[in-house]
């Protein structure tokens, strides 16, 4: 077997993010007072391996790869990474990364274990054009979901800090407060949109392989539940004027709970392996 198969290349990835994280830990300890164009760097390393890896398994299978956990996995990592190298050409935001590197770590781990990646069939399960759009959305709207947790994760540090720690407050180099809640704010509503976007094809998919709109399913079943919670989180924020450390808290906590709970429900979806 090559050494330079598509896994071979994310397992390189995930060393890259994780040198990231671990010197993200040196920008914490130093209290953000330098600029981190070398966790920048180190993280445009990694993704482009991560692309790479990507390329290579869309090309094996001619289509989006998202057929199982490794891949669904990889995919909402990439889509976290590639969106932060976008966000970090801008100075005040590139701080995300020593955020997003530790969270990029422990995805590309977790998408590395073996039984997450089965052999694939003959035909692989999402060789519809329509269906693979749908997957790919979902998956976006979770990346959006998670840059949005680590603004709110920079958002907490930074007010712990003027709260506690006011002189390292002043030097720090993180954003100013306001600002991390625009972003925090703005990625939410982007994970939003594409979540909405994503579930409007489900009952297409449905009358086209079941003949019927609308079938109880596990993950659906999630889906909309999230659906319906990001909506009163939004309505929260926008109809009561919800902000602040409670709505930084909603968003980290509801991104932990995607993380700790929808790889279950995808594993429970029959009509999701079928």
């Amino acid at each position: 077997m090559s050494w330079f198969t598509d896994r071979h290349f994310f397992l390189l990835a995930v060393i890259g993010y994780g040198l990231s994280s671990a010197y993200s830990v040196f920008l914490w300890r130093k209290g953000f007072r330098k600029d981190d164009r070398v966790n920048y760097f180190l993280l445009l390393a990694a993704a482009a391996l991560h692309t790479v890896a990507m390329f290579k398994r869309g090309f094996t299978f001619a289509q989006c790869p998202v057929n199982n956990l490794y891949e669904a996995t990889t995919f909402i990592a990439w889509t976290m990474v590639a969106a932060y190298l976008v966000l970090g050409i801008f100075h005040q935001l590139r701080f995300i990364g020593a955020f997003a590197s530790h969270v990029l770590f422990f995805l590309g781990v977790f998408a590395l274990m073996p039984a997450l990646d089965p052999p694939h069939a003959a035909q692989p399960d999402f060789s519809n054009g329509l269906l693979s759009l749908h997957a790919t959305l979902v998956l976006l709207a979770i990346g959006a979901f998670g840059l949005s947790a680590i603004a709110a994760l920079m958002f907490l540090t930074e007010e712990h800090d003027l709260k506690f720690h006011k002189l390292r407050a002043i030097f720090s180099l993180l954003p100013p407060i306001q600002r991390l809640e625009r972003v925090m704010n703005g990625l939410l509503l982007c994970g939003f949109f594409l979540l909405t976007a994503g579930l409007l094809f489900s009952p297409f998919l449905l009358k086209e392989k079941f003949g019927v709109y609308f079938k109880n399913d596990p993950l659906l079943d999630y889906s909309i539940f999230i659906w319906l919670f990001y909506l009163a989180l939004l309505v929260a924020r926008w109809k009561f004027g919800q902000g602040g450390r409670r709505f930084a808290w909603s968003t980290l906590g509801s991104f932990a709970f995607i993380m700790l709970t929808f790889w279950g429900f995808l594993l429970l979806s029959p009509i999701h392996h079928q």
